[in-house]
């Protein structure tokens, strides 16, 4: 996949290039949350935390040209914390930004760097898309020319513009690897250029090349919806009001539209044999890329979903000797076409994952203290200890419940959360480690449902606990 929205400002143009430029630093701004909408922080309109400014930034299928991946790191130096801290979505976050100008410096750089094409919709283009795909040989398609084409169509649309920050795209190549995510709407490749859009529980069977725009039409239908409901806290397809059948009433508005040629499938009508359920059901099995080398580069997984100036140094310099980019997966991982086995070992040398045996496979945590004012804990150097002791066999305590993952699945992730909010919290199954006053409560979810909840206190059996939990042992 190539970068979705390239800078197109001609050097010596003083008028386009200069005013656009002018415009993202006077939109720049640092805001609360409660100030209207959802509270989703962006690139322009920034959080205050208790570590300074956050800028979240947002990298439409989580792809990266060379030159973008200098600009962050640029960033990260020169205003942030340096590191850089990656999403649920694959998008990036800057921390500690510490300028009196930060946010009109951000914006200046993002914006010289192709990665703010719209000041209007920078909080909407939030777009994950199968990281491997055109790169192993899987899937029905390279996805590259829906996400450029996704990305463009959404910045020209004017009602696409009053999309709340949490509302979600995916782009599946066939493999069935975004479902998991729990997207808004859905692009999955099929075969002999056709393609499904999943809006909801329905689908919408259409021309390949049909598929980004219908997918717009079916967002500009939902603004159009929650405004009608005149309800609060509409953000995404699940909160408009009377629930799934107003879901299936927006699908079938897209579909009858005159021009979309499709055909609707209703989730309550699907058979086994349908398509579009043979790769739904087939995404347990196909969650992240493993860390590795694969034939079209490696993977690599980032511990706690922060990239150091070393790693990301590393894996610039990488980018830099193939020209092919980086891509940022949604789940704290990277994929860097194009690199080769050898190139593993300087990854690992950073303290990157590069082994699917890792401890730290699937360990995730949100920022904790100090950064955020509502944590109980420091998350990050608690889940730190719980890993470095898995090397070590432990014996689980007695009273943790027998918790078994279903014969064949891999062990589930692990997310540490500092409070009940549980940010950035992966979809699916997992085990919740949420701080509480004294200690932790570990929770395994299994196929959406929450098991029994063991408390902690402290953290000397913390270790035995989490792992216990994930593998049921």
């Amino acid at each position: 996949m190539a970068n979705s929205v390239a800078n197109t400002d001609t050097p010596g143009r003083r008028t386009e290039g200069e005013q656009r430029a002018a415009d993202v630093q006077r939109a720049a701004d640092v805001r609360t949350p409660g100030d209207g909408g959802d509270a989703c922080p962006g690139a322009l309109r920034l959080h205050l935390a208790d570590d300074g400014p956050l800028a979240r930034i947002r990298i439409p299928g989580g792809v990266l040209t060379t030159a973008q991946t200098e600009a962050l790191a640029h960033a990260a130096h020169h205003l942030g914390d340096g590191e850089l801290h990656l999403t649920s979505r694959g998008n990036v976050q800057l921390r500690a930004l510490r300028t009196e100008t930060c946010g009109a410096d951000l914006a200046t750089a993002l914006h010289t760097a192709g990665l703010l094409p719209s000041a209007t919709h920078e909080r909407v283009r939030n777009i994950v898309a199968s990281p491997l795909s055109g790169l192993d040989g899987q899937g029905h398609r390279d996805l590259a020319p829906w996400l450029h084409a996704l990305d463009t169509l959404l910045c020209a649309s004017a009602p696409a513009a009053h999309l709340s920050g949490r509302f979600l795209f995916a782009l599946d190549d066939g493999r069935g690897d975004m479902a998991s995510l729990e997207p808004d709407v859905t692009l999955v490749a099929g075969p002999r250029a056709t393609a499904t859009v999943r809006i909801g529980g329905t689908t919408l069977t259409v021309p390949a090349d049909d598929a980004p725009r219908i997918a717009v039409y079916a967002a500009e239908a939902f603004v159009a919806a929650a405004r009608n409901a005149g309800a609060d806290r509409v953000w995404r397809l699940a909160d408009l009001p009377g629930g799934p059948e107003a879901v299936r009433a927006l699908a079938r508005e897209v579909a009858h539209r005159p021009d979309v040629t499709a055909t609707l499938t209703d989730s309550a009508t699907v058979t086994p044999t349908d398509a579009a359920h043979t790769t739904a059901t087939a995404i347990k099995a196909k969650a992240t890329p493993t860390p590795g080398a694969f034939p079209g580069g490696v993977s690599v997984a980032v511990p706690l979903g922060r990239f150091t100036p070393a790693q990301w140094t590393a894996v610039r310099h990488i980018a830099a000797r193939t020209g092919l980019g980086v891509r940022l997966t949604p789940w704290r991982g990277a994929v860097l076409p194009g690199a080769t086995p050898a190139d593993l070992m300087a990854l690992a040398a950073t303290g990157l994952v590069t082994e699917p045996g890792s401890p730290w496979t699937g360990v995730t945590a949100c920022i904790g203290r100090p950064g955020c004012a509502k944590s109980l804990a420091d998350v990050r150097s608690d889940a730190r200890t719980a890993v470095h002791r898995t090397h070590v066999p432990v014996q689980p305590p007695a009273h943790v419940p027998a918790q078994h993952p279903a014969d064949g699945q891999a062990e589930p992730p692990v997310h540490w959360s500092g409070c009940a909010r549980r940010c950035g919290r992966p979809r699916g199954d997992r085990v919740d480690v949420v701080a509480v006053v004294g200690g932790y409560e570990v929770t395994a979810v299994r196929a959406g449902k929450a098991g029994r909840t063991t408390s902690v206190t402290g953290t000397s059996s913390l270790a035995a606990t989490v792992a216990a939990a994930r593998t049921g042992t």
